[in-house]
């Protein structure tokens, strides 16, 4: 623990649909959900707007249609999401050289490290023009908590939701954390909650009180002891700026269970492209290719293939996927399929390897053509995959939310599609509620296009945070202060 609350937890406020919100005009102020749209999809964020109707993250889309359905539903856009994100952290970084994120929305920022806080007022005052910094230069808002250790830090930033700020003084821990319910704890899920209440424990002051023993006695030694440590508001753990990806990947639910092999493997091949392309994005490789397919019943088979060194060729990490889907059985149906790439590395290692990996596999085809297994499709499996619906393709073409282009009306986004149409709606980032235009799907004056910045002229920051104040006044008002604008 900290002398001074000089660590900074910052949580972006519904990072996703406030990112739709301010790059469509029309959506201000209005219930937003953004997640996957079809039968099984799920909610990724719900603005606050929607969260009162009571639709929140990890929601069944279907359920929150129930509850909201007026609300905007959205196909998520994560290139927008991410230069969003690099933006939020470049100001992060100019703060200090100990910034570990944790999310494309969320990161720990160790203040006195970067020289910028070593008391309460400075790091408040930091607090507030980081705020500042991210409205000016992203149009966004963000939550900040600031404390003496990383657990504090978020429970102050989740305090301070949303748009404020939250500060805890150090030495006010246990007075803080003690009528807090025992879910505000990290690692303490449901099922821990529940064991918990079960032994009559339902506040943090209830394990404080208890003991380590008694904690330890309940749900073991490792955990027990943390248990308690954190329950007196003792956390040491340091900002770690490196935060190294263990393993990339990619997965789609579908709308309706796959049954033909042959989209089966079309699909496993796409995702397999999409994969390394993350993979790139990242300035990595890897050395073991997982496939993961969770099939009708909702059992899920995983299997993996470690090559032999790394590698970021599309067509090696996909020929893979595709031996490893050969030895799964999908008969009954398809609901999930997933490809990722773990044991990364910042190198590739492929030469003649992938020549040799394509010269077995041709090598392979030519001995024994391949043949459709019984009952899961006719046809050779190189054939194309099975047509879609006009609807399919439409939804694929034209996701909701996402922006296009018209050679006569400029820049928009698509409200929806169907019945061979799609429906957009014409407007900027920072400008007046657009016009509403509707389009055949095949229109060829209509093309997809890429997501407008949501700030035009951002504030230059490049000098940033030279001019912040170090003081050493004396510590703000009061334990737990909260400012908000």
């Amino acid at each position: 623990m900290r002398p001074a609350p000089t660590i900074l937890h910052l949580d972006m406020d519904a990072f996703y649909a406030s990112a739709e919100q301010a790059a469509k005009p029309s959506l201000r102020g209005k219930a937003v959900v953004v997640g996957g749209l079809g039968p099984r999809g799920v909610v990724a964020t719900a603005s606050y707007e929607a969260r009162v109707l009571g639709v929140h993250s990890a929601m069944p889309t279907a359920q929150a249609r129930r509850l909201a359905p007026n609300a905007a539903y959205l196909v998520p856009r994560f290139s927008l999401y991410r230069s969003v994100s690099e933006q939020v952290m470049e100001l992060l970084g100019r703060l200090s050289p100990l910034v570990e994120p944790l999310s494309l929305d969320e990161a720990f920022v160790d203040l006195e490290a970067g020289g910028v806080a070593d008391d309460s007022v400075s790091a408040k005052v930091t607090g507030e023009r980081l705020r500042t910094a991210i409205r000016e230069v992203t149009g966004l808002s963000g939550s900040v908590g600031l404390a003496g250790s990383k657990m504090l830090a978020k429970i102050a930033s989740e305090q301070a939701k949303p748009d404020g700020l939250v500060l805890i003084e150090p030495g006010t821990e246990r007075e803080l954390l003690a009528p807090m319910s025992v879910r505000t704890l990290p690692g303490v899920g449901p099922a821990t909650g529940d064991h918990l209440r079960r032994a009559g424990m339902t506040t943090v002051d209830d394990l404080a009180e208890a003991g380590e023993a008694e904690l330890v006695r309940l749900v073991g030694k490792a955990h027990g002891h943390g248990l308690y440590r954190m329950a007196l508001g003792l956390d040491d753990r340091p900002v770690v700026a490196e935060r190294d990806a263990k393993s990339v990947s990619v997965e789609d639910t579908f709308d309706v269970d796959l049954h033909d092999r042959v989209r089966v493997r079309a699909e496993v091949e796409r995702l397999a492209v999409r994969c390394v392309e993350r993979l790139r994005s990242a300035d990595r490789s890897g050395r073991t290719v997982v496939l993961k397919v969770r099939r009708y019943d909702f059992s899920t088979l995983t299997r993996s293939e470690t090559l032999r060194g790394p590698t970021d060729d599309p067509t090696v990490v996909r020929e893979a996927a595709a031996r490893l889907l050969e030895a799964v059985d999908t008969t009954g149906g398809v609901r999930l399929l997933g490809v990722g790439v773990t044991g990364l590395a910042d190198f590739t290692q492929e030469d003649l390897f992938a020549q040799a990996a394509d010269a077995r596999e041709l090598a392979a085809r030519s001995e024994k053509p391949e043949e459709p297994v019984a009952g899961e499709g006719e046809g050779p499996v190189d054939e194309e995959p099975a047509r879609e619906s006009a609807e399919q393709l439409a939804a694929r073409r034209w996701p909701a939310g996402h922006d296009v282009r018209h050679t006569a009306h400029g820049h928009g986004w698509v409200q929806g599609s169907g019945v061979g149409r799609v429906t957009v709606r014409f407007e900027e980032p920072g400008g007046p509620v657009g016009r509403v235009v509707t389009f055949r799907i095949d229109d060829p004056e209509l093309s997809p296009a890429d997501p407008l910045p949501l700030v035009r002229d951002p504030v230059d920051y490049s000098s940033w945070p030279a001019s912040l104040p170090k003081s050493r006044s004396g510590p703000v008002s009061a334990a737990g202060g909260e400012s908000r604008p």
